[in-house]
C-alpha cells in the first residue's frame, strides 16, 4: 500500500489512531489517548509561540527507509515550507519531529523513529513521556536541552 492510498481510503478516515506504514506497504496502528491529544497541542501551541518563523504540523508524514512515519508534532522552517510545501508525505524530514510515547510504544520502536528522522534530515528529535520529561536527540546523541527552542 502506498500512502497515497491510505490518504485517500474513506475506510481509514476518522480512525481513533494513528496511522503508519512500514517498508512492506503494511498498516501500523497505534491507539491515541486523550493525554497523547492533550500533550500533541500544547507542543504545538508552545512551538507556534517560540518558533514563529516556520510552520508547525500535527501528524506529519515522513517517507522513511522503513516506510511512512507520522511524527506526532513537527516545525518547519520557511526554507522547509518553501522548498517543499505541504505535500504528502515529506521525501524529507523537517528540522524538528516529535514523537509521543505512548503505552503501546516500546523503547526500541521509539529509538527506531528517532533515527529514521534523523537519518532524513531533522535536526533534532524529541522523545516526550509527558510536558516536563522530554529528551532531545541530534546527529550528537541525547543533549540536554534544544539548540532549536530556548
Amino acid at each position: 500500500m502506498e500512502w497515497a492510498e491510505v490518504v485517500d481510503n474513506p475506510l481509514l478516515q476518522d480512525l481513533p489512531f494513528k496511522i503508519e506504514l512500514n517498508k512492506f506497504g503494511k498498516l501500523l496502528m497505534s491507539p491515541a489517548s486523550n493525554e497523547h491529544g492533550r500533550i500533541q497541542s500544547r507542543l504545538a501551541s508552545m512551538l507556534i509561540n517560540k518558533l514563529p518563523k516556520g510552520e508547525v504540523i500535527t501528524e506529519c508524514s515522513i517517507q522513511t527507509s522503513d516506510g511512512v512515519k507520522v511524527a506526532d508534532v513537527a516545525w518547519l522552517s520557511k526554507g522547509f515550507v518553501l522548498e517543499f510545501g505541504f505535500i504528502t508525505p515529506y521525501p524529507k524530514a523537517p528540522e524538528l519531529c516529535v514523537e509521543i510515547v505512548s503505552p503501546s510504544n516500546s523503547k526500541v520502536e521509539i529509538q527506531q523513529k528517532v533515527d529514521l528522522y534523523l537519518a532524513k534530515g531533522a535536526s533534532e528529535v524529541w522523545v516526550v513521556y509527558d510536558l516536563n520529561d522530554i529528551h532531545v536527540f541530534t546527529h550528537m546523541g541525547y543533549i540536554k536541552k534544544s539548540k532549536l527552542v530556548e
